[in-house]
């Protein structure tokens, strides 16, 4: 999907065209937003600012999504978008910008505040399985490439079960915050073998990558450290070193389970 498999990832309020730019020397990928792109997303992105959070809220979100996007034009690295929408036809709205500039639109289906659950997006999409391959099918419908921005540990979850649901809606990726469970990491990649599968959760050099890759995933990604250019040029190195490395893909770790 990317090369090299490294993304940087959204930070609410800060992920936009110059901070994806600025680490553009070390990933193959940056996803900005998250993007509140509908009326029910906006009054809780509000809420939110008003409890001192950082959130983009442009006048014109769908305006502001082409306004990044071009600015990335000829920058070296694949641009997403972390989409936070209450409806598949927003979502379509911003996948179908994101189609017309080869960018990524990824559904934010990981956001836990409870102004965001409340508009019906964030975890409440993992909570409905039929709403999130409607969102799914929205983007895809555009010719977007398409990801899926979930979270590990949310009572009630199967987060494999979630990956089979956006495979069979026509994802093409799902970008994995592991939390305190990495092994997710396998068990995503076991059940749905066709989804190029992000990691994401405190990545920051070699010990990270590699258990990362080691339960399967396609690529890593950097979360609030994506500003600090040794994190980058640490996590790089050791994505490097994988895949050059003489023995080929060491073997996948077992977890001792059905990953299923």
């Amino acid at each position: 999907m990317f090369a090299p498999r490294v993304a940087l990832a959204s930070l609410s309020g800060a992920a936009d065209a110059a901070w994806a730019r600025a680490g553009a020397d070390h990933a193959g990928a940056a996803f900005l937003g998250g993007i509140a792109v509908d009326d029910q997303t906006r009054e809780a992105a509000r809420a939110l600012v008003a409890s001192d959070r950082e959130e983009f809220l442009p006048p014109d979100p769908i305006g502001f999504v082409e306004s990044q996007l071009d600015a990335l034009a000829d920058a070296p690295i694949t641009p997403g978008v972390n989409v936070r929408a209450a409806s598949p036809d927003a979502v379509s709205e911003a996948a179908a910008v994101c189609a017309a500039r080869d960018a990524i639109v990824e559904i934010n289906a990981h956001c836990r505040q409870a102004e965001m659950c409340a508009a019906g997006c964030g975890e409440a999409l993992l909570r409905d399985p039929d709403r999130l391959r409607a969102f799914v099918a929205a983007a895809v419908g555009t010719g977007a490439p398409t990801s899926v921005k979930v979270r590990a540990e949310v009572a009630g979850v199967d987060l494999p079960a979630t990956a089979r649901t956006v495979t069979a809606a026509g994802a093409d990726a799902i970008h994995v915050d592991a939390m305190d469970s990495e092994a997710v990491i396998q068990a995503v990649a076991d059940a749905a073998p066709s989804l190029f599968v992000i990691a994401n959760n405190e990545v920051r050099g070699r010990e990270s990558v590699t258990e990362y890759l080691a339960y399967g995933a396609d690529a890593v990604s950097i979360g609030r450290p994506s500003t600090e250019p040794a994190v980058r040029q640490r996590v790089r190195r050791a994505v490097d070193a994988w895949d050059s490395s003489e023995a080929g893909d060491p073997p996948r770790v077992d977890l001792g389970v059905d990953a299923q």
